[in-house]
């Protein structure tokens, strides 16, 4: 594929991860991809509930944040994940656009390695793999990189606003993640479905 994302600014995961949080206002869910994802996630506010921390299982945030979704239409709910992950059930895409799941939006965190596993270097480095570009051929038609922490506030708000599904794309730096996530699944799982039952 074509690379079209060399004029990106590289940005932050942990710093979008809190201005993320910071724009929520109607108990938008927040699934978090395993690794950094999460980590940052955990670290901008253990405290929310309407956080999933997901642990031990590459690939599925997306997923699972489609499920949540679809089960609450009238919840905007948000995955957060990184390339290798996301490149791991690369599928969910054309499941997620087929599904037409207009309360949805993916953002990826792209650092072109999987960090958590030694650096190496995911197909978006090694061959220019344009995730945004598989995003809209997958049909979904609202797939963007954000260029800068503007655009990325800007495409955030679009996805709170309007039908998606969504996908925000946003190049990041190699900064590893600010804090573990505790290994309470159990915990997670109670928190986030109390979490779901009130009302939006």
């Amino acid at each position: 594929m074509t690379d079209t994302t060399g004029n990106l600014h590289v940005m932050n995961r942990a710093a979008l991860t809190k201005r993320l949080l910071a724009g929520l206002g109607n108990r938008e869910a927040v699934i978090g991809g395993i690794g950094n994802s999460n980590w940052d996630l955990w670290a901008a506010d253990k405290a929310r509930g309407e956080n999933f921390y997901m642990l031990g299982s590459m690939g599925l945030a997306a997923p699972i944040a489609m499920g949540v979704a679809i089960a609450q239409p009238k919840r905007r709910v948000f995955a957060l994940e990184g390339d290798g992950s996301l490149l791991m059930q690369l599928g969910c895409l054309s499941t997620i656009a087929a599904q037409g799941v207009r309360n949805l939006c993916v953002i990826v965190w792209d650092n072109g390695i999987y960090q958590i596993t030694g650096g190496q270097g995911t197909p978006a480095r090694t061959s220019g793999t344009d995730i945004v570009a598989i995003a809209r051929a997958s049909g979904i038609a609202k797939a963007a990189w954000a260029a800068d922490e503007a655009e990325f506030d800007a495409l955030v708000a679009r996805a709170l606003t309007t039908d998606g599904p969504h996908l925000i794309g946003v190049k990041i730096d190699n900064e590893p993640g600010r804090d573990q996530t505790d290994r309470d699944p159990i915990r997670f799982r109670e928190t986030f479905m109390r979490a779901m039952a009130q009302p939006v």
